[in-house]
């Protein structure tokens, strides 16, 4: 043989050599079966794996008692307001502007309040232009009152002594007109009488003879004189009807009695 032929056996018989030495080197020692862990079974594993996904239930607290509700706070009293001692008047008027007087004391234009009148009798005079004074007595108490004027009602309350005057002597009697009519009041019952004024055919005053003429529609006339001969009376009685009447005849309506 050559050297090249004994070179390449000796490679061939050292690799296999060195190869199982190396194996032999590495090889573990052996583990003994009581140090050695069991592999754990599959239905333990899985058991394991759900115990650990399952949540802990919720602990329960133990429940607390309510707190006490505090006491309501005593109710005080409300203050007893003192009782009024004067009057309060609030006097108003279907015209306004009109002016109000309070025993004869100028105390405003309507609508107006008046404060601290004192309890009792009193007179009320309230004015406007073109109308009649409205005069009035009232009674004040304490405390509020409210008292309406109404200009636009026709308003009419005059009486008067007369003599009726026949053609043979006369009678005594008492004229009296209201917004509802017109009377004559005598114990001689055959000469009483009662008319609305519209309904009045005569009814002129004549001063220079001191003579008051009346005529009710579908009626006799009357005349009437002062029983103290005073033309004066008679003169103002007519004024006052006649203003009445003729508000009436143009359509105002009567103040409620």
């Amino acid at each position: 043989m050559n050297r090249r032929t004994l070179f390449v056996l000796s490679v061939g018989l050292l690799v296999p050599a060195l190869a199982f030495l190396a194996v032999t080197m590495r090889r573990p020692e052996p583990i003994s079966e009581s140090s050695a862990e069991k592999p754990a079974p599959p239905s333990a594993v899985k058991e394991t794996r759900n115990a650990r996904a399952a949540p802990e239930p919720p602990r329960r607290s133990a429940p607390r008692e309510p707190a006490p509700r505090p006491a309501p706070p005593a109710a005080v009293p409300a203050p007893v307001a003192a009782p009024p001692t004067v009057g309060v008047l609030r006097v108003d008027s279907d015209v306004a502007g009109a002016q109000v007087f309070i025993d004869r004391a100028f105390v405003g234009a309507t609508p107006v309040t008046i404060p601290d009148v004192k309890p009792g009798a009193h007179t009320l005079n309230v004015s406007a232009p073109g109308y009649d004074g409205v005069a009035e007595a009232i009674e004040v108490s304490p405390g509020p009152r409210d008292i309406l004027i109404k200009f636009k009602v026709v308003r009419l309350d005059v009486r008067m002594d007369v003599v009726h005057k026949h053609r043979m002597g006369s009678c005594t009697g008492r004229l009296i007109a209201t917004p509802e009519g017109l009377r004559y009041e005598t114990p001689n019952k055959r000469d009483a009488f009662s008319s609305a004024l519209v309904d009045l055919e005569t009814f002129q005053v004549d001063y220079l003879k001191k003579n008051l003429s009346v005529k009710p529609r579908s009626g006799r006339k009357y005349d009437f004189t002062d029983t103290q001969g005073n033309a004066d009376t008679l003169f103002v009685f007519h004024r006052d009807v006649e203003k009445a009447r003729e508000r009436l005849l143009n359509g105002d309506p009567p103040a409620q009695p």
